[in-house]
């Protein structure tokens, strides 16, 4: 599974600010950052960015609740022009994202990770928690396939990871994978997600790969929406396929990354220097 629905079991509560076309900040809370960056973007979040243009978050910060966020938030929109912009830049700096291939020792990083999507989320129909020794394996495993991406934070927290797996035991199918990619909730909307999921089509590309095909659980327009925008098609929806919170649907996306009849090459790994060539494109490397 590649992304899930918004419903969640977990209350969240954010205070951002969007950076707007003009460079203008809007300031306001949220209890789904992704979400509200999109209403923003498309002019259903607030008159304000209607008028003015919303771009991209340039400031976000966990709250405990919704009330603290809504103190925050109007502590923050009484702060004069230059402390917000300060605190905007010490954000940008901190969150830019650090790619890097995983390794083993990072199983226990990504396992939290997934883990909270586990117990609170659709993206994945999973409802047991894996463990440290299932995750040291599943990295080992995900490695053989193709580069296992992460993206983490100034202070090495993980932002996110994207990866994929064969669509298939089959020899026949050796030339199609399924993505997988999950980013931090507060990195939700914040383009880390974008960016993973680039580096690693880029990277499954240069493998000899054909075909990436995704899992959505259905509906879910948000994550349809940034398949549709890497090149995805939906290729086939099933109703009522798993209860999770509920009974969901799960549609099928597909991206052809080569096209032809010819025999294809046999799949490769890419080399370490190709790898490190494509995080550089992308962002940041550690």
């Amino acid at each position: 599974m590649s992304a899930g629905t918004e419903q969640e079991t977990e209350e969240r509560a954010y205070v951002y600010m969007v950076r707007c076309a003009g460079g203008q900040l809007y300031t306001g809370w949220t209890n789904d950052p992704g979400a509200r960056l999109h209403a923003h973007k498309t002019g259903r979040g607030a008159k304000a960015t209607r008028a003015m243009g919303a771009e991209r978050f340039a400031y976000l910060e966990r709250c405990a609740d919704r009330s603290a966020a809504l103190r925050r938030e109007a502590a923050l929109k009484k702060l004069p022009k230059a402390k917000k912009e300060a605190l905007c830049a010490g954000w940008e700096e901190k969150n830019l994202p650090r790619l890097s291939v995983a390794s083993r020792a990072d199983a226990k990083d990504i396992l939290e990770l997934y883990n909270w999507y586990v117990l609170h989320h659709t993206a994945t129909f999973q409802v047991t928690p894996s463990t440290l020794e299932e995750y040291e394996d599943w990295v080992d495993n995900t490695l053989k396939v193709a580069p296992l991406l992460l993206a983490r934070d100034a202070d090495g927290r993980l932002l996110g990871y994207a990866c994929a797996h064969r669509w298939h035991p089959r020899e026949a199918y050796d030339w199609s994978v399924e993505s997988t990619i999950y980013c931090a909730p507060d990195a939700r909307g914040c383009g880390v997600g974008t960016l993973l999921y680039r580096a690693l089509l880029e990277l499954l590309a240069a493998c000899g790969y054909w075909n990436v095909y995704a899992l959505v659980a259905d509906p879910n327009p948000a994550s349809e929406r940034i398949h549709a925008q890497l090149g995805f098609s939906c290729v086939g929806r099933t109703p009522h396929t798993a209860y999770k919170f509920g009974w969901l649907g799960l549609s099928t996306w597909w991206l052809a990354l080569r096209t032809g009849n010819e025999k294809p090459a046999p799949v490769r790994m890419v080399t370490a220097e190709q790898t490190q060539a494509v995080l550089c494109k992308y962002g940041t490397t550690e």
